[in-house]
């Protein structure tokens, strides 16, 4: 059913889990992606969106690196925002609302056609150790599967607790149950547990609003991808959005190597050039 030994096993199918099976498996790594139910993988929970202020960067800095979340941003967007324009360009902040029902389902087919990545629906309960080196782990059922490396992405779910009003109960996400087990392993071998808090939206009937007394929001009537590798540019743009763009790839990376910010700038000028002449020339202008 499994391999006799695995080199990474990622526990945890939200969106730090599915990036980082993917990265273990795109650079040859033997693979095993674990969650408790392989229907949610990559499942946005409340704000439908990637990006934001800081965030924005960190989405474009994944992707630079080889990582899947801009890609699927795109393919699943259905509004585009840059936000922070009346700032400078290190200010700048691409963010993206999804479809969170397509969003979830092109990160699994994303995930699906990576070599090297196999799939399992359990909830992880325990530890291996080989002394002081990790070396699998064990689910609910007993089913001990042996691992190099094992990544922790739980989230909300390790040991998650829910506080509705006065009530407390344990889950990860409502209707979903907590992950258990594995924060009392983890104390045992030394690390300290602490919680982190989370505020989750109202869920309102929207046939309850009255829309005319709301101030629309509408997106960018020019989009600018979250992933060089989509179509960074798909029209001759103005000289002063070109020049937006090329300010944006040198400003858009501040924390990462110059070499990936490097590459980064040359994936956005192919972009520029394969796509717009007029874009290419103005940037030559």
């Amino acid at each position: 059913m499994f391999r006799d030994i695995y080199d990474v096993i990622v526990v945890g199918g939200g969106h730090a889990g599915a990036e980082a099976a993917a990265a273990a498996a795109n650079m040859g790594s033997n693979t095993l992606l674990i969650t408790m139910n392989l229907q949610n993988v990559g499942q946005m929970s409340c704000n439908p969106a990637m990006g934001g202020i800081a965030k924005g960067q960190i989405v474009r800095e994944i992707d630079a690196l080889g990582g899947y979340s801009g890609i699927v941003s795109d393919s699943s967007a259905i509004q585009f925002k840059m936000l922070n324009r009346s700032k400078g360009p290190a200010m700048w902040s691409p963010r993206v609302q999804s479809d969170r029902m397509m969003f979830a389902q092109h990160w699994r087919n994303k995930l699906e056609q990576t070599e090297h990545l196999d799939f399992y629906q359990e909830m992880v309960t325990d530890l291996l150790f080989e002394k002081d080196r990790i070396a699998g782990v064990v689910t609910t059922l007993g089913i001990e599967i042996k691992a190099k490396s094992v990544v922790l992405t739980s989230g909300t779910f390790l040991n998650g607790l829910i506080h509705i009003g006065e009530k407390q109960f344990g889950g990860g996400r409502a209707g979903e149950s907590a992950s258990f087990g594995l924060t009392e392993r983890l104390i045992e071998r030394g690390f300290t547990s602490g919680r982190m808090k989370t505020g989750t939206p109202p869920r309102v009937d929207g046939r309850s609003l009255d829309y005319s007394k709301m101030i629309e929001q509408p997106g960018d009537t020019t989009r600018i991808n979250s992933s060089s590798k989509g179509t960074w540019c798909t029209a001759a743009f103005s000289r002063t959005r070109v020049t937006d763009m090329a300010m944006l790839a040198s400003t858009s990376f501040p924390t990462v190597s110059s070499k990936v910010m490097m590459s980064v700038n040359v994936l956005c000028f192919r972009y520029l050039r394969f796509n717009s002449s007029r874009a290419l020339s103005s940037i030559k202008a």
